[in-house]
């Protein structure tokens, strides 16, 4: 069996991957660029979790290849230490030191000392969630509550203000689990990220989206008032259906004001089951935090007048082809797959159950919300009107 050629990768062709791989290439793609497959560019990424590492730079304070040049040709020359020193205007101790962990004078070659200096200076840091345990044992419990990083840090930051040892940056914890190397966060909390990745992909990268039916009579999101725009007044919600295997589905509903989720058990994606199961759903909530729905245009609300007509909600719907118009929901639909993951039969699911996810979510801190949670601002919404 043929042995596979192995693949080497120069400086400036691997700084060239990491730039592509910022501005939010496919590894495929960048691959074709060097004639090569996406496993030899997976394999430059990987060993830092797709995060670029820091060009190393020398410090000002070391010896430079020219000044060990200069010791080797004085050492040649039999020049004392104490020379050696004066000429370069260094410390006799750092000229010491310097021949002493290289070879002595005998074996000295500026050259190798040079590059075994280089290699010595690979210290890396210890990150903050090292050094404090307690901290890293924090985050981890809120990983696996499937907190993002980002929500983690805005509620260390608003439960320890002032305390900058009791919090840490949402970069740091992405980093500690993307970058093994560290041990700090143990590799199988990536499972509890909303994107189950091994390596961290660019905020530049692509998301492809699909455009959906034709809606009969659909008032126009265009048409919605102003002060629904603005988010200022509670009431008003957005919608969609999530899919599953075997053709199961999941309605989510999102208050704009607070951010507050109700997932909806629906038997089929028809617009008779879907529209019954959001009638049913309405009766749960006072009029006054039920004043209107926007959806995309999926079929499975054309009978959106019987909707309007059984829980008194005005319905709107988006332009085709625009998900930012629903943002909160579409942000909602991402949380939630790490709950109901891509491919799994949503029809498993009970209304309890589905509750009860709706119920963790509610309890998360948004960064929306300055760290609030969508459960404490609807319950003042619901208090408001009581």
């Amino acid at each position: 069996m043929k042995q596979r050629r192995r693949i080497y990768y120069s400086a400036a062709q691997r700084a060239e991957i990491w730039d592509r791989w910022k501005a939010g290439e496919s590894m495929s793609s960048i691959g074709r660029r060097f004639d090569r497959e996406s496993s030899s560019v997976f394999s430059v990424l990987s060993p830092t979790g797709g995060i670029r590492p820091p060009d190393r730079t020398r410090s000002s304070r070391a010896l430079s290849l020219g000044e060990r040049e200069e010791i080797s040709r004085g050492l040649s020359t039999r020049c004392s230490l104490r020379g050696i020193a004066r000429r370069l205007g260094r410390s006799p101790s750092t000229i010491s030191r310097e021949v002493l962990r290289n070879g002595g004078p005998e074996r000295y070659r500026a050259t190798g000392s040079d590059q075994a200096a280089w290699n010595r200076a690979l210290r890396p840091k210890r990150c903050k969630l090292a050094c404090r345990p307690a901290l890293a044992r924090t985050v981890s419990a809120k990983l696996r509550r499937k907190w993002s990083p980002e929500q983690i840090a805005g509620w260390l930051k608003r439960t320890w203000p002032g305390e900058p040892q009791n919090q840490v940056s949402h970069e740091t914890i992405y980093r500690s689990l993307f970058i093994q190397t560290r041990g700090v966060l143990k590799k199988e909390l990536l499972e509890h990220l909303r994107a189950r990745r091994t390596i961290r992909r660019s905020r530049h990268a692509s998301l492809k989206r699909n455009g959906l039916g034709q809606i009969k009579d659909a008032v126009s999101i265009r048409e919605r008032p102003a002060s629904v725009e603005d988010r200022a007044v509670p009431g008003h919600w957005e919608g969609d259906l999530v899919g599953g295997s075997r053709n199961s589905y999941v309605a989510t509903l999102v208050e704009r004001h607070s951010r507050y989720v109700m997932l909806v058990k629906v038997a089929n994606k028809d617009t008779e089951s879907v529209v019954s199961a959001l009638i049913k759903q309405s009766k749960k909530l006072p009029s006054e935090l039920y004043q209107s729905l926007t959806w995309d245009r999926g079929k499975e609300l054309a009978d959106h007048k019987r909707l309007a007509i059984a829980a008194d909600v005005d319905v709107y719907f988006c332009d085709p082809r625009s998900p930012w118009q629903r943002g909160s929901n579409e942000n909602t639909n991402r949380l939630l797959r790490q709950y109901l993951p891509h491919g799994t039969d949503l029809s498993l699911h009970s209304q309890v159950q589905l509750s009860a996810i709706a119920r963790q979510l509610n309890e998360r801190p948004r960064k929306t919300l300055l760290y609030r949670t969508p459960a404490e601002t609807f319950a003042e919404c619901v208090a408001a009107i009581s």
